[in-house]
């Protein structure tokens, strides 16, 4: 049997923190949405497990997030067998894009069906949980809120279809994640209200409003990276209404009011350097596709 899915990325309309935990992690509520800049995982029976990559710029398949998938749902349904696993990757790397969980959330949800193993979807949350925070969200795709770690999962409406500018300015930031939350202070802490609020307005149906969105990243990536600040303003000065960041950056994003202004605001940012992805936001449907091919 082959099998092909989809990985996509993510965005998250809110993201806040609300403190530090015991256990070295800090207290998220953030809501999260899929969007159609995806990779794609084929998976076909084998006696081992294999991962290829298109991609040159991933750690070595024994340390990858897909394979660390598989071989921990391997290992804990002791299951035999394996499965030769090829990842095209086209959502950028460490970019708060959330590509690498998707890729681990495709690998369990694919090699669960290849094994024949009907899992439920309780067990595959737990799997997910240990792999990564951000890999039972893409367990369900669409539009969530995600608490805790960022691993306890709760379905909202879908978010009005939204097309969305997805800008990533040339920086690479070593242990990025690690970074961005080592400069949080007590200051930067909130109690979920933003994230509140935004669920709320799904589930009554109201417009969203980009005066909705928050990051409590935003500001302290612009502080601290310039070559962020730079792409922001090249972006406001082409017109952009506001500037979000992608989780914890380095990647941006814009919400164009129409295809000139979208197109207007992607050569601003070719011209400062960065690389632009045009999404769209993806329902839960369509991002839990899975492609039986033939041999």
């Amino acid at each position: 049997m082959r099998l092909r899915l989809l990985a996509p990325a993510k965005i998250n309309w809110t993201l806040e923190v609300l403190g530090p935990r015991p256990d070295d992690f800090h207290e998220v509520k953030t809501i999260l949405q899929t969007i159609d800049l995806c990779d794609k995982l084929e998976l076909e029976t084998a006696a081992d497990l294999a991962l290829e990559t298109t991609s040159e710029d991933l750690p070595p398949p024994q340390d990858d997030l897909t394979m660390r998938a598989a071989r921990l749902l391997r290992e804990r349904m002791g299951y035999s067998g394996g499965a030769r696993m090829r990842l095209t990757k086209t959502i950028p790397i460490a970019a708060g894009l959330g590509g690498g969980s998707s890729d681990a959330a495709a690998a369990l949800r694919g090699l669960d069906r290849l094994w024949g193993l009907a899992l439920p979807h309780e067990r595959l949350v737990e799997l997910a949980a240990e792999v990564g925070s951000d890999v039972a969200f893409f367990l369900r795709g669409g539009t969530a809120l995600a608490e805790a770690r960022g691993e306890q999962i709760t379905p909202l409406p879908d978010a009005p279809r939204t097309a969305i500018l997805v800008i990533v300015p040339p920086l690479s930031i070593a242990e990025k994640t690690r970074r961005m939350y080592s400069l949080l202070s007590f200051k930067n802490y909130s109690d979920g209200a933003a994230s509140d609020r935004f669920a709320d307005a799904l589930r009554q149906g109201r417009p969203l409003k980009e005066s909705d969105l928050y990051d409590v990243f935003g500001s302290l990536a612009l502080q601290t990276f310039p070559e962020l600040q730079t792409c922001r303003q090249a972006l406001i000065q082409a017109g952009a209404d506001a500037v979000h960041l992608a989780g914890s950056g380095p990647a941006l994003f814009v919400l164009p009011r129409d295809e000139e202004q979208g197109e207007r605001l992607a050569g601003a940012a070719a011209d400062a350097g960065a690389k632009t992805f045009v999404a769209t936001t993806m329902v839960a449907s369509q991002a839990l596709v899975v492609d039986q091919l033939s041999d």
